[in-house]
Formats: structure tokens, C-alpha cells, sequence
């Protein structure tokens, strides 16, 4: 199998799992232009631990990780067939490169994780790990961890970040109450986020909250910043990037996803055949 590509993707709250919307169109499709992998290794945000942790159970147990949403969501199950091999040789990897890392043998899956997969591989014939994110570790440690790991996009694991362009609860609120009017620096970070990644600029990305002015705004805490560092980091060191999706929901969560491959790759003329339209 020639080198996989890997993606960044921004999940949504839950209710995307009853509403994929166009960012569920957006998943669908990049899952069917891709080569099926073997396993999954997903870093979902809200899954924060002090060092990388992998789940290594055999099988995913689908966690509801939310509260206060219309009972029908609690009904929805993801219980992903696990990967302890792919766990395995992610912990190998890390520890490889001077990281400290775990396996958690009975976590399951959380919405950052299952959400999106729903929509990517709904017949659960796709075996999954789940990777953790270290918030309080900062950026730089993120594309580390990715790098890390890129020897799996050779030996079919997808590796995929799974966090939000923008995440500000805050505003996301009072934008509901407001109507859901955009609140235009959403917009602008994203835009700023897709103009930095094209130019291969991963160091103003990793310190986005000081070459930006609406960084902070934008991510008021990083845990669903650093999926998007992981991914990225993943990519092969030529790696090119697709922008296969752009929206702002709820005036302040921008729903963008990434696509990385290395510009040289067989695969690369695949990875940029039309997808559907989102932008």
C-alpha cells in the first residue's frame, strides 16, 4: 500500500452525529477517495492526559462524554473493533523518540473520536486506536508526537487529529443566543490557519497565539488545537495540504478539515480528484 495520507478534522459538537451536515458529507467523501486502511489512529481532544496514552483494548466501547443533549444521541453507539497491535507499535514509536507512553486497556472511545468515524466508516470494519492529546505540553510537543508516528501512514494506519479550526465555547453561546450571527475573527483565523499551512509555515502555526492576533480568541485552552499539530507532524517532511473542507457553524466553531500527503506520493493525484463541494 502506497503511504497513506493523514487528516485533520474538525468534529463538531455531538449533535453532529444526528446532523452530519456538510461536514459529514466532507468525511464520507474523503474515506471513499483514500485507500481503506488497516487501523485508525485517531488523537481526539477530549482525551487530555499527562503523557500519550493509546487505547489497547479489543474492543472500543462508545463513551457519551456530554451531557444535556436530546436523549436520541445516547442512543447512538460506535463500538469500534480495537487495534492492540497498532497501539503497540504507536508506544514503541514514542518511547522510541524519548516519550514516555502508555496503553489504557479498558478506555473506550469518545464523541471527538466516534463522531466523525460514524460518518467515515459506518460499518465498523475499520479497527481503531485512540490517541490522547497533553495540553499542558504546548504545541511544539504536539508536532513532535506526530512526527513520531508518521512510520504508520507507511504501514496503513490512517492517522487522523480530531480537534476544531476554532473552539470558543464562550462564543459559540452567545452567538446562539444572537441568532448564530458569525463572528467575523472565526472566519479570519481560519483563513489566516489555511494561508500558513499552504506555506508550509508550521512554525507560525505552532506559535499560532503569538503570530496571530485572534489566536487566543480562537482557542481560548489548545486541546482541540493540538489534534491539528499531530496531524500535520504525521505528514512526510515534503508534505502538501488540502483544505477539503471550510465552514463556520454557530458563529465561532470553524469546521475545517485537512487533508496532508507527500507531494511525491502515487497516491497525491487521488487525494486532489474534485471532492465534494464545501467551500
Amino acid at each position: 500500500m502506497d503511504r497513506l495520507p493523514t487528516l485533520f478534522l474538525s468534529h463538531g459538537s455531538p449533535m453532529t452525529a444526528l446532523d452530519p451536515g456538510r461536514a459529514g458529507a466532507a468525511w464520507q467523501a474523503i474515506a471513499a477517495r483514500i485507500p481503506k486502511p488497516r487501523a485508525v489512529l485517531i488523537a481526539s481532544a477530549h482525551w487530555d492526559t499527562a503523557v500519550p496514552m493509546l487505547t489497547g483494548a479489543t474492543r472500543l466501547d462508545t463513551i457519551h462524554d456530554f451531557h444535556g443533549f436530546p436523549a436520541p444521541l445516547y442512543e447512538l453507539r460506535y463500538d469500534a473493533p480495537g487495534a492492540p497491535d497498532v497501539a503497540q507499535r504507536a508506544a514503541e514509536l514514542l518511547r522510541g523518540a524519548g516519550m514516555a507512553a502508555g496503553i489504557d486497556g479498558v478506555r473506550g472511545i469518545d464523541h471527538g473520536a466516534w463522531v466523525p468515524l460514524r460518518s467515515m466508516y459506518p460499518a465498523l470494519d475499520v479497527p481503531v486506536v485512540q490517541l490522547s492529546v497533553q495540553s499542558s505540553r504546548g504545541t511544539a510537543h504536539h508536532w513532535r508526537l506526530g512526527a513520531a508516528l508518521a512510520p504508520l501512514a507507511d504501514e496503513g494506519v490512517l492517522i487522523v487529529g480530531s480537534g476544531h479550526a476554532t473552539h470558543n465555547l464562550r462564543d459559540w453561546m452567545l452567538a446562539r443566543q444572537d441568532g448564530g450571527r458569525a463572528l467575523p475573527y472565526a472566519a479570519h483565523f481560519a483563513d489566516w490557519l489555511a494561508e500558513r499551512i499552504a506555506a508550509r509555515d508550521a512554525d507560525a502555526v505552532i506559535d499560532y497565539r503569538t503570530r496571530e492576533a485572534d489566536g487566543a480568541r480562537a482557542h481560548p485552552t489548545e486541546e482541540h488545537f493540538m489534534p491539528l499539530l499531530v496531524a500535520w507532524g504525521a505528514a512526510a517532511p515534503d508534505a502538501a495540504a488540502d483544505r477539503f473542507h471550510h465552514e463556520v457553524v454557530g458563529g465561532a466553531l470553524a469546521m475545517d478539515a485537512y487533508e496532508f500527503w507527500p507531494a511525491s506520493a502515487s497516491h497525491a493525484a487521488v487525494a486532489r480528484e474534485p471532492a465534494v463541494a464545501m467551500q
